[in-house]
């Protein structure tokens, strides 16, 4: 018999919509199931609603800091209602684009509620019963809880709450020092509120230690307080974090931001003969389930096994892109975790792409790193802010990752993502002919750096001596 549907698509974030949007625009029949709200994590608890609040908070920073120009300001007067007004109506500016509505007048059926497998074909939402020639996981992450005892007896907060507290906490104290936990200390203490963030490890530990460090540094200077390499061993109401060193620290406000989970649990993936571990669906490098051919999986959710990062929304979008090839072309394509860039928005910014220098070495390469400060950029000079770095990993004259640490570093990264997905030569990216004068042209001397050292050296002295003989 004839499927229901060409396409079965689980979930509306990022990934599920653009899959969605391509099928049906192809006039296929694709049905779009979500059990809560459209547009998923990154319209309503993440990405959107965490750069409006950064975005308030940037805007109070550089009215403190305007004296270096030379322009008085008296102190902002922070009205944390407007704020919070202010990131509602950012996410709802962009929600009609992510809407039902929309999607249904693409061709879409848009069903509300929680799919789950019956069989490998056959998927089930409340009462009714779906069948699909491919099906589309999609359902994204949920906050990872770390078992620390008497968490659990504590009213934490979340990325999926922080954005609904009626008034300002007096201390907000962040669990994790990763892209969630950094963003939201940075927003907070620019709006003034005391933040404490607690981290196991080392903050941002999936980046490079050195621009990490720069960023440590920078957010210290804001006012946050970072504790690394600090366990937490209890929860106490209060809050109260009780430290594994003896220390004790109280605040308002607790958010847990320990990173993120695949969201399986109502799948029934076992009835659907997907295999998936906590880390997600096990899938190819085309993001097809390895054990059934109908299904694909993209975004969070998605596992090609030692392809990495996933858990951004671009990331998603691109998984997006590779499984319609696949399940709606049925071309070859698939995954590559070389040129997938991701950043932290904190201010500084610090924007990542392909291997990290310990990454290469640790790879086998025999790498050359080159680095230049925003210090010796006359933009930075101009607007008297000279923090950040830009830094190339080099093998055999090819950039193999880079690394930026710069006020818009999120908007820098480009050039180094499609230089590394192009694999392209660095004699070619140290020609490039950058705007003057801007933080971009970091980049381009630290390619350059690259040859500077033959341009100088006796063999070209002695050239250019012998040519400036000529007449």
């Amino acid at each position: 018999m004839r499927p229901d549907y060409d396409l079965a698509v689980i979930g509306a974030g990022a990934g599920g919509l653009s899959v969605t949007a391509v099928a049906a625009r192809l006039g296929l029949r694709v049905a779009l199931i979500e059990r809560a709200t459209m547009g998923g994590d990154c319209l309503n608890t993440g990405c959107v609603p965490s750069k409006a609040l950064l975005a308030a908070a940037h805007a109070a920073v550089s009215a403190r800091r305007a004296g270096r120009f030379g322009v008085a300001l008296s102190a902002p007067a922070i009205s944390w209602v407007a704020v919070h007004a202010h990131v509602r109506d950012t996410v709802a500016s962009i929600a009609p684009a992510d809407s039902a509505a929309r999607y249904r007048a693409l061709g879409a059926e848009v069903i509300v509620g929680e799919a789950r497998f019956l069989d490998p074909a056959t998927l089930a939402v409340g009462a009714r019963r779906i069948t699909a020639r491919r099906i589309v996981l999609a359902t994204g992450s949920r906050p990872a809880v770390p078992p620390i005892s008497g968490l659990e007896h504590v009213a934490f907060l979340t990325n999926e709450t922080v954005f609904d507290l009626p008034a300002p906490p007096t201390h907000l104290m962040i669990l994790g020092g990763g892209p969630i936990g950094l963003e939201m200390a940075d927003a907070h203490a620019g709006l003034g509120i005391p933040v404490t963030v607690v981290e196991a490890a080392r903050i941002a530990g999936k980046e490079d230690p050195e621009l990490a460090a720069g960023l440590g540094a920078a957010l210290r200077a804001r006012g946050v307080t970072i504790l690394e390499g600090v366990t937490v061993a209890a929860v106490e109401p209060g809050p109260v974090l009780a430290l594994a060193d003896g220390r004790r620290i109280a605040g308002s406000h607790l958010l847990v931001a320990t990173g993120r989970r695949p969201d399986l649990t109502a799948l029934a993936l076992e009835a659907g003969g997907v295999r998936a571990s906590p880390a997600g669906i096990a899938t190819d490098r085309g993001l097809r389930s390895l054990t059934n051919r109908r299904v694909f999986a993209v975004g969070d959710i998605a596992d090609p096994a030692g392809i990495g990062p996933r858990a951004f929304t671009h990331v998603a979008s691109h998984h997006a892109g590779v499984v319609i090839r696949r399940a709606v072309f049925r071309l070859p394509a698939r995954v590559s975790g070389a040129a997938l860039p991701r950043v932290t928005f904190t201010d500084l910014e610090l924007a990542q792409v392909g291997l990290t220098e310990a990454e290469a070495r640790a790879a086998g390469h025999k790498v050359q790193v080159l680095r230049w400060p925003l210090a010796e950029t006359d933009r930075a000079r101009a607007e008297r802010d000279p923090a950040g770095l830009v830094k190339l990993v080099v093998a055999r004259g090819r950039v193999l990752g880079a690394g930026i640490l710069a006020p818009q570093a999120g908007e820098m990264i480009g050039t180094w993502t499609l230089a590394i997905a192009r694999r392209m030569k660095l004699s070619a990216l140290a020609g490039m002919i950058v705007p003057y004068p801007t933080r971009s042209e970091a980049g381009l001397r630290a390619a350059g750096s690259f040859y500077l050292e033959r341009l100088f050296a006796p063999r070209a002295r002695r050239l250019a001596a012998l040519l400036a003989r000529l007449p």
